[in-house]
């Protein structure tokens, strides 16, 4: 079983490897730039020429992967839920990228439009999810259960909604997303392993490996972003192993970076809309420090330095 996870992991990465260069490629030649949103910083402005939609590749090769080593996993429930979740959110972020990048509309996809996609997703993982496991939530530490029946169905799309937006706030610097992601995953392969769900643990040690293969293009100076195609899927990816792990309140603190990102852009609005007032300099968060002198790489490594603390952390919390 471990040789099949270090497997699922180093395949996933050398395809990632080998693949990604012709992506690039493919995205340049078809002008799949990206487009870079009027809040950015001036400084972020020069990015609009390098190609965005590179979530594609880490979407679609870790599932590759994990059919090689493990030829029968659609027969395993808890694995093509968890495919569903990734593969759903990956489509909402490539509709968005698609209006975007072809449509020059930098808006994207209508608000309206995304809240019911996400609703849709969400009630479709409900209604196979609820037949496999309990609808119960554990909070950690005095192991209280909290019973929540049919209004799971709310929690999971809140969960959804919540993380794959959160990630995608995060996602503003070359790197930043990806390896806070990377981070945020580990403690998910080490739950499954502990319940001796192995092949789910292999699946996401192959979105690991093949986001490591991608954080080779991606780490400054990026060649290729990952888009809303790779930000939504791997928020939606996140909260969906928090569901089927039962690790719902831990994600809170393991993916503490993303939560971090999304209260200081909620601050910020609530601030600005009620007292005509700034709380910090900019946000999402990460761009504050560079417009406090910080170069972008310095800042990525503490969010990564950060979101390991946090990732162990909230390992501890859901093993307590």
């Amino acid at each position: 079983m471990f040789l099949k996870m270090i497997l699922g992991f180093a395949l996933s990465l050398g395809l990632t490897l080998i693949l990604m260069p012709q992506l690039i490629a493919f995205l340049h030649k078809v002008s799949y730039k990206q487009s870079v949103s009027e809040y950015s910083l001036d400084s972020f402005k020069q990015k609009a020429k390098t190609p965005t939609m590179g979530g594609i590749g880490f979407v679609i090769i870790p599932i590759i992967a994990l059919f090689i080593i493990y030829p029968k996993a659609y027969l395993n429930y808890e694995i093509m839920i968890l495919i569903f979740a990734y593969l759903a959110y990956g489509l909402i972020g490539f509709i968005d990228d698609f209006i975007i990048v072809i449509k020059k509309n930098n808006k994207g996809l209508k608000a309206s439009y995304k809240f019911l996609m996400q609703l849709v997703v969400a009630m479709v993982f409900y209604y196979f999810y609820k037949d496999y496991t309990s609808t119960d939530v554990i909070i950690p530490f005095v192991k209280v259960v909290l019973p929540l029946g049919s209004f799971y169905a709310i929690f999971a799309f809140i969960m959804f909604t919540a993380e794959s937006n959160a990630v995608n706030l995060t996602d503003g610097m070359d790197g930043l997303a990806a390896g806070t992601s990377f981070l945020a995953f580990s403690p998910f392969v080490l739950f499954a392993v502990q319940m001796q769900k192995f092949e789910v643990a292999t699946l996401i040690l192959c979105i690991m490996g093949s986001l490591l293969g991608y954080l080779k293009f991606n780490v400054f100076p990026a060649k290729i972003f990952m888009g809303d195609t790779g930000s939504l899927a791997l928020g939606g990816f996140l909260a969906a192993c928090a569901m089927v792990l039962k690790q719902e309140l831990a994600l809170l603190i393991i993916g503490g970076v993303f939560l971090w990102e999304t209260l200081c852009v909620v601050i910020q609005i609530s601030s600005v809309k009620l007292f005509k007032r700034r709380v910090f300099k900019y946000t999402p968060i990460h761009y504050s420090f560079v417009i406090s002198g910080m170069k972008e790489q310095k800042v990525v490594l503490m969010f990564w330095m950060i979101g390991a603390v946090f990732a162990i952390l909230g390992f501890v919390i859901g093993v307590i």
